[in-house]
């Protein structure tokens, strides 16, 4: 059962000074056990407490059978100090929700990882798994004796036994139960001592490890992985008061992970993905740069100091977000990290921000009232909007005082816990300016606000439609959209007349400093849908695009002209990161808000945009597009064509081998099977297989993904392919299925998985009757109450993307 907020609050008063102790058995490949010592004080000597551990088996206590039912151990009389002594059998899981298993198909080796989170630690050990109860932990681990052991602790022995090691790392600071981790298996390591003045000796350990059979890749990419992560240590640590907290830091490509990347103290963890096999594009190569400050940031915001309930996950998320951007540009020298964020991030945000399940980027606790409320905010509010509501608080306090402010807040709470007006505190203290007002405006509400630009004869009027304050650049252009000059703008309640730019076409918040969408006038809009390309800044032209397409999910332009702005002024476009976002922007608009009988002319756009790149010569800019135009491509012979030359990227051969398979060809998949045997293979042929247009093919996908049987990575690429966005009347069948097949598959599935079955939902290009078809289904089952909270939040999502299509 999910902590409730009253459980968390009344044991947070009676316990503290807590410390464990653990060992795990990882030898065995039927399940793994666990040892556990947890001293703790008590402030009411003879109340009752409870410990989670959720799935154990032969479960002890201090030695008898455990009081030990629904997940929890029951602590009866308490003394002022306890010692406490748990032994259990624990089961492995495949679905990314505590102690993952997997095994390579490249080489079959075997990997455990423990994938913790909100609540999930107590699959793996017992713990009290709320936030605001921090423990150190002492850990061993027994692993195969050909196995690395990584933990949230530096290596402080290993000692060699007959077939098996144990490992035993050093004894961490405090930190809350959901960000403990160990990872095992055969990893391939890059390591070295990095310089810090603090650490005992000077420099403290480093290292990136990945699998086995991602040797290759890794030593491909470590030297630049060194050099972000060297690069983002050495800002963090100079521009943080708090020393960095842990005895290493470990970076790991791990198998099984739900999340893009987890911020385990001292040992942050990736999906695997992310080390690709083929080139990354330049859009991947920034995503990784701002993941890898974004986890960075996270030893201090969350880890060092994490919130006290999960209504302030922004505390954690926002946080890491807005640095995570920010740093890569700043230290690592991925200077168009905001350009990324500008049109792949700060959507997500706009998206959600409009939806029913929209809520404040610091919610009242009251509103989050169990962990599974908690899993289901953290979304594209806590992250995206919060990391740009960060951004402008940023631009508005100016950097030293934001930076004075987060200074003082992350000492005074260093190795415990904080809430929002903890934050606003230490921010009070660093500058004169009403920040509890910016703060009920920005982080209290839901919404953003819309600057729109009118004319007083000549003269531009920029207005705003909401109730927030905003700081941000105006641009002023010719009539060819050449910038000819700027003003810093703040806007309230009160229009603000733009005398100086009289005559001129403007443009608000070219710097993309705030988080609302923009109006422009007819007259600055025509300038703009003329001369997009030869705007000069890639992050105003980012900016921009968004702009197109947020006014064709609105409806105030219809899919048609986007396209036809992307005709005109994608073609031309050379910023490989702006060329790559658009792409993926413009796939999405036109799947979800064509009509079904449009779709294939304007995607067939898009893919000749994608070709003209290719065939372009700049490789920056044909890394992206050769996915786009392999996915989009109808042409068999071209594909076929493509596939056989010779050094064509790995991650490009799968999209070309998927889309021959959609297209009615899946005999490449055998082929591209052997030739790569990888877990992202492995994927891959999953997704081709599941999208054969034919019933036998769909009827065998769909029996596997509701079997129960798929991992977490599994089911989301037999999903990937199974909703094939051609063949909305071959799927039709599983429509009504998906909404009663897969809410029984999410009653037997954990938090992530739920949330992975939710994220298959079929978003494809449905004439207006099957939509409603299929929203009228979901809503009789949401109407049940008998739909798990996490996989409500999804589908209430995706019917109100699909009443917005509507």
């Amino acid at each position: 059962m999910p902590l409730k907020l009253s459980e968390a609050r009344e044991r947070a008063t009676l316990l503290s000074d807590v410390h464990t102790e653990v060992h795990l058995d990882l030898t065995s490949t039927e399940d793994f056990g666990v040892e556990a010592t947890i001293t703790f004080g008590c402030t009411a000597p003879g109340a009752s407490s409870f410990l989670e551990l959720t799935g154990g088996t032969d479960v002890t206590l201090d030695g008898q059978p455990a009081p030990y039912a629904d997940g929890r151990i029951a602590l009866t009389d308490l003394a002022a100090t306890n010692t406490v002594r748990v032994s259990a059998r624990m089961p492995y899981v495949t679905d990314g929700d505590g102690m993952t298993v997997t095994i390579d198909p490249a080489d079959g080796e075997r990997y455990v990882c423990g994938h913790t989170s909100m609540d999930i630690t107590q699959k793996v050990l017992p713990c009290f798994d709320q936030p605001d109860i921090k423990t150190t932990f002492a850990v061993s681990v027994t692993a195969p004796s050909h196995w690395t052991v990584l933990a949230n602790g530096a290596v402080e022995e290993r000692t060699s036994g007959v077939d098996s090691d144990t490992w035993r790392f050093t004894t961490t600071p405090p930190f809350s139960s959901y960000l403990f981790t160990v990872q095992g298996g055969p990893w391939v390591s890059v390591t070295w001592d990095e310089p810090y003045a603090p650490a005992p000796g000077g420099t403290l350990p480093f290292g990136w490890h990945a699998r086995a059979s991602q040797g290759g890749e890794l030593q491909r990419d470590a030297d630049e992985l060194k050099r972000i992560t060297s690069a983002c240590f050495q800002h963090y640590t100079s521009i943080f008061e708090p020393d960095y907290p842990y005895a290493d830091f470990q970076q790991v490509f791990s198998p099984g992970l739900n999340w893009g990347a987890m911020e385990f103290p001292g040992c942050v963890v990736y999906r695997d993905e992310m080390l690709v096999q083929g080139t990354p594009t330049e859009l991947e190569r920034e995503w990784i740069a701002s993941t890898i400050a974004h986890e960075m940031a996270h030893m201090w915001f969350g880890d060092l100091v994490t919130m006290e309930w999960w209504n302030d996950i922004w505390l954690n998320e926002s946080f890491a977000d807005f640095m995570g951007y920010d740093v890569a540009g700043i230290a690592a020298g991925y200077t168009d990290a905001w350009t990324s964020a500008a049109i792949t991030r700060k959507p997500t945000g706009y998206r959600a921000d409009r939806r029913r399940s929209s809520h404040p980027v610091a919610e009242d606790a009251e509103r989050v009232d169990d962990a599974d409320a908690a899993f289901a905010n953290a979304d594209m509010i806590t992250y995206a909007k919060g990391n740009a509501a960060l951004a402008q608080l940023g631009h508005w306090l100016g950097q030293e005082d934001f930076l004075a402010g987060v200074n003082r807040h992350l000492t005074t709470h260093a190795f415990g816990n904080a809430t929002l007006a903890d934050f606003l505190d230490s921010l009070d203290a660093a500058t004169d300016k009403d920040v509890r007002g910016w703060a009920q405006a920005w982080l209290r509400t839901t919404g953003f606000d819309t600057l729109v630009v009118t004319r007083d004869g000549d003269t531009p009027v920029l207005t705003r439609q909401g109730s927030r304050s905003h700081r941000l650049t105006v641009s002023a252009y010719d009539d060819e959209m050449q910038l000819v000059g700027t003003q810093d703008v703040s806007l309230g309640e009160a229009p603000v007349r733009l005398d100086d730019l009289a005559g001129r076409v403007v443009v608000p918040n070219s710097g993309d400093e705030t988080f609302a969408v923009i109006r422009p006038d007819e007259r600055s809009w025509s300038a703009i849908t003329a001369g997009l390309s030869s705007v000069e800044s890639s992050l105003t032209r980012a900016m921009l695009w968004w702009t197109a397409a947020d006014l064709t999910e609105s409806r105030v332009i219809d899919v048609g002209e986007l396209v036809a702005l992307a005709d005109r002024h994608l073609r031309p476009e050379r910023h490989p990161v702006v060329f790559e976002g658009v792409l993926a922007t413009l796939q999405l608009v036109v799947r979800r808000y064509s009509a079904p009988d449009e779709v294939a002319d304007h995607l067939g756009v898009v893919a000749d945009i994608a070709r003209g790149a290719v065939d372009g010569g700049d490789p920056a800019l044909a890394a992206g597009a050769s996915r786009a135009l392999a996915r989009l491509s109808s042409d068999r012979a071209f594909l076929v064509d493509w596939l056989a030359r010779d050094g064509v990227d790995t991650g490009v051969r799968w999209v070309a081998v998927h889309r021959l398979a959609e297209l009615g060809d899946p005999s490449h998949v055998q082929t591209e099977s052997e030739r790569d045997q990888s877990v992202s293979g492995h994927h891959a042929a999953l997704t081709a297989r599941a999208a054969v247009p034919t019933a036998e093919a769909k009827a065998e996908a769909w029996a596997s993904l509701m079997s129960g049987d798929l991992g977490n990575h599994e089911f989301t690429a037999v999903a990937d392919g199974f909703w094939g966005w051609e063949q909305a009347d071959l799927v039709h069948p599983y429509l009504s299925r998906y909404v009663t097949e897969a809410l029984d598959l999410a009653h037997r599935s954990g938090q992530a998985m739920a949330q992975v079955i939710g994220r298959a939902f079929p978003r494809l290009p449905l004439t207006v009757d099957v939509r409603r078809e299929l929203r009228a289904a979901v809503t009789d089952a949401l109407a049940t109450g008998d739909v798990p909270t996490v996989l409500a939040r999804s589908w209430n999502d995706a019917l109100d993307d699909l009443d917005r299509t509507l």
